[in-house]
């Protein structure tokens, strides 16, 4: 596994050293990051049409981050890919997640949205990125709970509508060899491993739908962020390291009771402060041979960003295992002895 990496979605701003890429690189090599994630809405970071156009382009930023001892580690669309499938109640929520020009046309921001998503592969393949990060968009959360009670054939038809919607988006990554990493998150139709796998059956198993794995999701749902590795390890090719805390009480609980983030149960917070077993997931990634990047995503309703930023570095690289290269017992070890085998089991 390789880190510590920093999202840099939550820190870029319009003062020094976050307006500029030469900056941010600066501010997080100074940090102790190896990585950078960048989000692709932010145009002084990343052009993403000409990313996609031109190998020079991304030779060219590629070198500029190197320069800093950085590599990037994906490119995210996570805000274009929410507008690939938005239902109606939410239009109005996410309108801002594109073109001013495309406020008032649902139709025409899934179109840029597609289009931006399929961008997004053509560039981590001129980068030399193998993995793309996003989110699927949900055309049924406002169903979640059901009541009331949801349609007969409404599921299936969510999912195959879902389906068809990034069906071209990941026959454009499979082109590029580049895996599409959804992020598993509450608000889009895939959130949870279930939901997973109903969309992957509904793309036919499509070879490039993989994970952006991030536990923080997963303790607000009261999921068992540990046996999902288990299940899902094949397809995590992406890591995001953000913690969270869950404290029920007898006023509020998983929904939230529509309060402000530090007055939920569920609550993000900076890495160490919540209640994510960290040493247990980089043990499980470690052992099912996970070797791309651990990620910082900062999000806390409590510590400042910089105090967050600075000490998630340090807590992700504490936290890197370096695989094991022989058994501890291969000391003892000897050559096939065939006799022996034999004896041993009665056989002689």
């Amino acid at each position: 596994m390789k880190g510590p990496a920093i999202f840099l979605a939550q820190f870029v701003n319009d003062d020094p050293p976050f307006n500029t890429l030469e900056g941010i690189c600066q501010w997080a090599a100074d940090m102790g990051y190896k990585g950078i994630q960048i989000p692709t809405w932010v145009p002084y970071l990343i052009d993403l049409k000409t990313a996609s156009e031109s190998k020079d382009y991304c030779d060219e930023l590629n070198g500029k981050v190197k320069t800093f001892g950085l590599n990037i580690t994906e490119i995210s669309t996570h805000l274009q890919g929410q507008l690939v499938a938005v239902n109606p109640a939410y239009d109005d929520l996410f309108a801002g997640f594109g073109p001013a020009e495309l406020k008032a046309d649902p139709v025409g921001r899934q179109v840029w949205a597609t289009d931006q998503v399929i961008m997004g592969a053509k560039a981590s393949r001129h980068l030399g990125i193998d993995a793309h990060v996003t989110f699927s968009g949900g055309l049924m959360w406002h169903t979640v709970y059901p009541w009331p009670q949801r349609p007969a054939g409404l599921v299936e038809g969510a999912f195959k509508e879902l389906a068809k919607r990034w069906m071209p988006i990941l026959n454009a990554h499979e082109e590029v060899g580049v895996d599409v990493c959804y992020e598993i998150h509450p608000g889009e139709d895939i959130h949870d491993g279930v939901t997973f796998e109903m969309f992957r059956e509904a793309t036919g198993n499509h070879s490039r739908a993989c994970i952006n794995y991030d536990p923080s999701h997963f303790l607000l749902q009261q999921l068992d962020y540990l046996h999902f590795i288990d299940l899902y390890h094949p397809f995590i090719k992406a890591f995001h390291v953000k913690d969270a805390e869950f404290n029920p009480n007898g006023r509020v609980g998983v929904y939230g009771g529509y309060q402000n983030w530090k007055d939920r149960a569920g609550r993000f917070r900076s890495l160490g402060d919540g209640q994510i077993d960290f040493k247990g997931i980089f043990s499980k990634l470690t052992q099912y041979g996970y070797n791309s990047w651990a990620v910082l995503e900062w999000e806390c309703c409590i510590k400042d960003s910089e105090q967050g930023a600075r000490e998630g570095s340090a807590f992700i690289r504490d936290h890197l295992i370096e695989g094991v290269k022989r058994a501890f017992d291969d000391f003892a070890a000897g050559d096939i002895d065939q006799d022996l085998i034999n004896k041993i089991i009665g056989n002689a």
